[in-house]
């Protein structure tokens, strides 16, 4: 079976991790997998850029720009059939197809002669625009009037409508299976233009191996942390964007009581985790950008808690991360986030918004060190049950054979 991923890059992003890691599971199982991409980080023979056509496609983008259309002006997509990886796959599988590389307009064209699996990382896929709609449900009948023009992928003006129509223009001339790796995604996606297709829930998979529970006390030695500390960790690949929650988590560390803020120390990876340390009166650590499975590794094992006060979240790649190595997760009741923190079992969910109850999840859990500890091995024994690389890969290659098979 020879698969071939479109996807945003092969490692740089949430979803580009989440398509590589399947990648690998695939090969492992002994499947043909290839990544064609808008960004290339790695150096693989399996692995290859989109084609582009700059000169033409930056004189179409003042133009569809202004009209508030994004990527129409991305030519190169209709040129992917003369490539060697797609002429040579059996299926594809699309993955995140908005950041700036790839006409969802050439989705029809792709899927003529090659059926294709559309893994959804987020919303994009059935909005006039924006990648989370939060608390707008304007996508079910059509978009227009939209209330976040600047949320991610960000517009000039009003023109939902119009893209909403033309993704179900396209998607009425298209063959796709769609597959959602939460249980909120899932019934997001069935509610909205791509229910005329079959929906599959697939959670993503993790390298149980290469996160796994480290000795805490020497993974805390190797990052120069006290032993004696509490310690408290927060990641997001900016720790400003305001979908992360960064402000909130401010909010609820201002919180904690002074005497728990004296011998806790806040431990941050992304950029701009200083900054909250710092806003809180808390020792911080923060040790930037790392996309070393090893270092992280060694960071969750060294905290007591991950918190992650997101606002908006599909199944995010951090607390699959998290519960692998064992550390329990504090964190808001908010998209798919509750398929991994279960109350009392893997962590604590806090009601969306509420830095006062994040607050008190974290008090509630590092008081407790032997409530910490039951949770901890809760998330690990999930990790392995639920969300190995193994099982992904398969439940992925089962359902490849079924829609071939059809």
């Amino acid at each position: 079976m020879k698969v071939l991923h479109i996807n945003q890059s092969d490692i740089s992003g949430g979803a580009a991790i989440a398509g590589y890691r399947l990648h690998q599971g695939l090969l492992d199982q002994g499947v043909n997998s290839r990544l064609l991409v808008g960004g290339v980080k790695t150096s693989s023979d399996r692995v290859a850029a989109v084609f582009s056509k700059p000169r033409i496609e930056n004189q179409l983008y003042r133009f569809s720009a202004r009209l508030g259309l994004n990527y129409i002006n991305l030519l190169g997509s209709f040129d992917i059939p003369k490539h060697s990886f797609y002429q040579e796959a059996d299926i594809l599988n699309f993955h995140n197809l908005h950041t700036g590389y790839f006409n969802y307009l050439g989705i029809s064209s792709l899927t003529e002669r090659k059926t294709a699996v559309f893994t959804l990382h987020d919303m994009w896929s059935f909005t006039g625009h924006c990648a989370y709609s939060y608390d707008c449900d304007r996508w079910k009948i059509g978009c227009g009037k939209c209330p976040y023009l600047d949320t991610y992928p960000g517009i000039a003006r009003d023109s939902t409508r119009l893209e909403w129509k033309l993704k179900n223009w396209v998607y009425s001339r298209s063959n796709l299976t769609i597959v959602t790796p939460s249980h909120w995604l899932n019934e997001q996606a069935k509610q909205s233009m791509l229910n005329r297709f079959p929906i599959h829930h697939v959670p993503y998979g993790i390298d149980t191996k290469a996160y796994q529970p480290l000795d805490s006390e020497q993974c805390r030695l190797l990052l120069g942390i006290p032993i004696s500390k509490k310690v408290l960790m927060f990641g997001a690949e900016n720790l400003k964007d305001s979908r992360k929650g960064g402000d909130l988590l401010l909010k609820a560390l201002e919180n904690l009581p002074e005497s728990l803020k004296a011998e806790t120390m806040l431990v941050t990876i992304g950029d701009g985790g200083e900054v909250i340390s710092e806003a809180v009166r808390m020792p911080g650590l923060n040790l930037g950008y790392v996309n070393s499975d090893r270092l992280k590794s060694i960071a969750y094992s060294a905290a007591d808690l991950f918190i992650f006060p997101t606002r908006a979240d599909n199944l995010p790649l951090v607390l699959q991360e998290s519960m692998a190595c064992a550390t329990p997760i504090v964190s808001f009741k908010i998209g798919g986030v509750p398929d991994l923190v279960r109350p009392d079992i893997t962590g604590y969910l806090a009601t969306p918004e509420d830095a006062q109850d994040l607050s008190n999840g974290i008090v509630e859990l590092l008081e407790d060190k032997q409530q910490r500890h039951r949770l901890s091995k809760n998330c690990r024994a999930i990790a392995l049950e639920e969300y190995s690389l193994e099982l992904q890969a398969q439940r992925y290659i089962e359902l490849y054979s079924q829609i071939l098979s059809t």
